[in-house]
């Protein structure tokens, strides 16, 4: 009889971790003209007022992260990442209330 293996990857994130947009290029090896991009389409919301002072939340590390699987894998043009992020939450959010 034959087992199936499942493998499950993922990234592990702190709640708490808050990275610059010089961070942010390196860790998701993107241009800062594309987070400029992502922030003008809704995508990301960083905290302060010019480039220098931004700051980016795990959240939106991980709403980069999906942002360019989908347009990698799928070839979703930014404004329908803004979309697809927002009703990924949304289920999200129904999920956990449910209690699933």
């Amino acid at each position: 009889m034959r087992k199936e293996v499942i493998y499950l990857t993922g990234t592990l994130l702190d709640e708490e971790l808050e990275c610059s947009l010089a961070d942010i290029c390196r860790y998701c090896n993107i241009s800062a003209a594309l987070v400029q991009e992502m922030i003008d389409e809704g995508l990301l919301c960083p905290r302060g007022h010019d480039p220098k002072e931004w700051r980016f939340s795990a959240l939106e590390l991980r709403r980069i992260q999906v942002t360019l699987r989908l347009q990698r894998d799928l070839r979703v043009n930014l404004p329908g990442c803004a979309l697809v992020l927002d009703l990924l939450e949304e289920l999200e959010d129904l999920r956990r209330r449910r209690g699933r």
